[in-house]
């Protein structure tokens, strides 16, 4: 008998996905647990196995359209002409008429014309721009968003539709900004003696080693509850074509810096790749943000909601300060945390964001 797979539900309240790439073809043989197809949600790009064996009978749905959740993406059965042939007739049976569609799709458009990946290629549409005429300015002559919406403006301005990773973003911190009561606390860190290169592994691993003993910052409200975590999972915020994403560094607590680091490039480039799979993007228990040498004097980032606080790093920069009654330049940037009020009290959000700045200054962040 034939199977008909349709797109799970893959979680994170997605009703839709993206095909980006089939890996498979019709005619060829597929063990179960195989590589099926490559789908792009709005956070990242999942690879689907196949839940049987058999051969591929029949894809109905093309890299590039965009599917429902419960929609059939592909049809596996054992080899034969006459199964095949049943196959294709499915939609001029006499009710095809009285029965819902398969799936609502776009038309795609072929994908080797231009370099741009399915996100792009779906805002394209969406805009009604022809990728063919449009300069990429991504690595390797790739497309970006931001090629894209730039060639749709005209003297009557642009409209950008918001979908994908933008539309989350626009979710969680709307829902950030209406929910919690944040309040900010911001001191200055002398960064003189920190290794700048490895600015944010330090800062995970000294937050890691403050959360320990600050556990009320390392925490989600849930409903009624605060739930207090014995691991520390920390999101990293990542800045990727899409927007702000934030994987996540498992059981921060028990690793060494140098481990971290490894850690956060491998997510960083997978963010910036759309690889990542769904669990390396949830469920961390505080975040870290750092905007670089473009993080100002000073900036209040959103919780990353539901958790109850967030870390910024701000720029870093030669200053005046007083050093035993001279005026001597250090290297100085302030260090904010921002906390959900009804979870953690101010003084516990000093004491922790002061904790971090010590370990920092002291060069180890097993400093106490």
């Amino acid at each position: 008998m034939a199977y008909e797979f349709k797109l799970p539900d893959l979680g994170e309240g997605l009703t839709e996905a993206e095909i980006a790439r089939w890996l498979v073809t019709e005619g060829q043989s597929v063990e179960e647990d195989e590589p099926l197809v490559e789908v792009q949600t709005d956070k990242t790009t999942v690879e689907i196995p196949s839940p049987r064996g058999g051969t591929v009978l029949k894809i109905l749905v093309e890299e590039g359209q965009i599917a429902p959740v419960g929609a059939v993406l592909v049809v596996i059965g054992e080899e034969g002409e006459q199964l095949l042939r049943a196959v294709e007739q499915r939609d001029t049976r006499a009710d095809a008429a009285r029965a819902e569609p398969l799936v609502t799709v776009v038309p795609p458009e072929p994908v080797d014309a231009v370099r741009a990946t399915p996100a792009v290629r779906q805002l394209a549409r969406e805009l009604g721009v022809d990728l063919v005429g449009v300069h990429g300015t991504g690595p390797g002559g790739r497309i970006q968003e931001s090629d894209v919406r730039a060639a749709t403006v005209s003297g009557d301005g642009r409209r950008v539709p918001i979908r994908g990773i933008r539309r989350a973003i626009v979710e969680q911190v709307s829902r950030a900004h209406r929910e919690i009561p944040a309040v900010t606390f911001v001191e200055e860190c002398d960064f003189t003696g920190v290794d700048v290169s490895l600015l944010v592994p330090l800062t995970v691993h000294a937050s890691a080693r403050s959360l320990v003993e600050h556990p009320d910052l390392n925490a989600r409200l849930e409903g009624d509850d605060i739930v207090l975590y014995d691991r520390v999972d920390v999101g990293i915020a990542v800045q990727t074509d899409g927007g702000l994403v934030v994987p996540v560094v498992r059981a921060c607590e028990r690793l060494s810096v140098e481990e971290i680091a490894r850690e956060a490039t491998r997510l960083a480039e997978g963010a910036r790749a759309g690889t990542l799979a769904s669990e390396e993007l949830r469920d961390s228990t505080f975040t870290v943000t750092s905007a670089g040498k473009l993080g100002g004097l000073l900036v209040t980032p959103l919780i990353n909601f539901p958790e109850v606080a967030i870390l910024g790093l701000h720029r870093i920069a030669d200053r005046p300060v007083v050093r035993d009654g001279e005026i001597v330049a250090r290297r100085m940037g302030n260090v904010s945390v921002t906390f959900d009020h009804r979870a953690v009290d101010g003084v516990g959000a000093a004491a922790f964001c002061l904790d971090v700045i010590a370990r920092l200054q002291s060069g180890t962040a097993d400093a106490a």
